[in-house]
């Protein structure tokens, strides 16, 4: 599923492309998404205007257009990519056509991604619950510490929890807590506070170097400008059950934790 880097990198990858833009059309080629796309509405509200802004919140895009919103999410396996007419692929399932002939496609084999419009994104379903972002001022290990108090859940379901903070999946909450020194099954409410603030550390700055190297390429992602990520060469345990760790020599394990494999070093990745 692409992460928040993954969609941070495609935001940066079709910006160039459409922002300020006039929209000249929408095609709809399938609207059984997530949820039932309103290929009406999307189309009266887009043709003819201009993409005043875009922007992310957690694993959202959002297009705002004469301060109304278009609410996109990639989904398990989807992407968005600037493409040509003739660029027409098998799961390509909505084109945003713009005056100048660039297009903005939306390609998603599993269709469980999902267009929406909102007056409001703010307060729209999907976002109005989502905790701090990872990369903004107000996320600290003093907050993680704070609002883990009292829970048994484990720490990597917690950190991964979008009330709590938005944007941190399965790949980078198991490398944040491998660069931590955090058992993924520990409980959060045990962690003390010096490891939680560790934690938000490796979690801002494992975000922060995927995104510069233009997100992780697992299955079939690619940014917006149609070119892969190369986070993947810089993983120390995601995906790497069974060989060794980069640091003691261990054989790294995976155990299961609320129905992900979670992979982590026994002898690096003490209980606190």
């Amino acid at each position: 599923m692409p992460e928040l880097p993954e969609v941070e990198t495609t935001l940066r990858g079709i910006e160039p492309h459409i922002l300020g833009k006039i929209i000249s059309s929408v095609i709809v080629r399938q609207p059984s998404l997530r949820w039932p796309v309103p290929v009406s509405l999307i189309k009266k509200k887009l043709q003819n205007k201009k993409i005043d802004n875009v922007s992310r919140r957690g694993k959202y895009l959002i297009l705002t257009i004469s301060n109304e919103s278009l609410i996109i999410h990639l989904g398990m396996s989807g992407s968005l990519r600037i493409s040509q007419k003739e660029d027409l692929k098998k799961h390509d399932h909505i084109d945003i056509c713009f005056q100048d002939g660039t297009i903005l496609r939306y390609c998603d084999p599993r269709r469980f991604g999902c267009f929406l419009w909102s007056e409001d994104p703010d307060s729209h379903f999907l976002l109005k619950d989502l905790g701090p972002e990872p990369l903004g001022n107000s996320f600290s290990g003093e907050y993680l510490f704070n609002s883990s108090r009292k829970r048994k859940t484990p720490v990597k379901n917690f950190i991964m929890n979008s009330k709590i903070v938005v944007g941190v999946g399965n790949i980078y909450a198991s490398e944040a807590l491998y660069a931590s020194g955090i058992k993924p099954s520990s409980p959060a409410g045990r962690i003390p506070k010096r490891k939680y603030e560790k934690l938000a550390i490796e979690i801002v700055n494992i975000l922060r170097q995927s995104i510069r190297d233009g997100g992780t390429t697992l299955r079939d992602f690619v940014g917006g400008n149609n070119q892969p990520g190369y986070f993947k060469q810089n993983l120390k345990v995601y995906g790497r059950e069974g060989k060794e760790c980069h640091k003691c020599m261990s054989v790294i394990k995976s155990q299961r934790i609320g129905q992900r494999a979670s992979a982590f070093c026994p002898t690096c990745q003490t209980r606190f």
